[in-house]
């Protein structure tokens, strides 16, 4: 007599279940990191607007601005976001992006601009407090 099968054996759940745990255990972390790099990426948009003062105060006046005010934007909270509670700018041009939230709160990503004779590059690797596995590709 031939018998027929009605179902899976203990062992092929098993298996199953250990294929599950091993991809669960390598993609929660890598989705968690992903959305801390989510977070930080909106303060660098939001610090787009700030980069921009500081490149065209900087055309204008032949040197950076060393406060909010001198680069045009009148408080270091106009510019918030959902994670960011402001954008400052300081001594020199340095912009300091301050984020909010669980992860990353208190934080900060600081960009120092560099005059490379008419254009304006931007580092953030000097006094970020913000993890460098957190941070952009062009900051880490």
């Amino acid at each position: 007599m031939k018998k027929i099968q009605q179902g899976f054996t203990l062992i092929e759940l098993m298996i199953v279940i250990a294929i599950l745990g091993i991809l669960m255990a390598i993609a929660i972390p890598a989705y968690q990191d992903y959305t801390v790099r989510a977070k930080v990426s909106e303060g660098m948009n939001l610090a787009g607007a700030a980069k921009l003062a500081v490149a065209e105060t900087m055309s204008s006046t032949s040197e950076f601005p060393d406060s909010n005010t001198e680069a045009g934007i009148v408080t270091p909270a106009s510019i918030s976001g959902n994670n960011v509670t402001s954008v400052t700018v300081g001594g020199s041009g340095v912009i300091t992006i301050l984020y909010s939230g669980a992860e990353i709160g208190g934080d900060t990503l600081v960009l120092t601009p560099a005059d490379n004779q008419g254009s304006i590059s931007w580092s953030c690797n000097t006094g970020s407090t913000v993890e460098a596995k957190y941070r952009p590709a062009n900051c880490r």
